[in-house]
């Protein structure tokens, strides 16, 4: 799965009502979608499943938005980060 296409999956299950196609790129998520701690936390928690790549705590800011998660992740799959 492409990462940008994993990212707004992912984002579609923890907000089903959130309005991806109008997200900026470099949008805060949890601001944007009012995502609280337990919705953030359960964003993460997915996207290491389906990225295969632990992600810990401190990585958590380079998650804050669409285009931080995907430079993030795809750095990780290439051994990068």
């Amino acid at each position: 799965m492409e990462t940008m296409t994993m990212i707004r999956t992912t984002l579609r299950e923890v907000a089903p009502e959130a309005d991806l196609d109008h997200l900026e790129p470099g949008a805060d998520l949890r601001e944007a979608l009012e995502l609280d701690s337990l919705d953030f936390l359960r964003f993460v928690e997915l996207l290491s499943e389906r990225s295969g790549r632990r992600i810990d705590e401190d990585d958590y800011p380079r998650l804050a938005t669409m285009s931080g998660a995907a430079m993030f992740l795809d750095a990780a799959a290439h051994g990068t980060s």
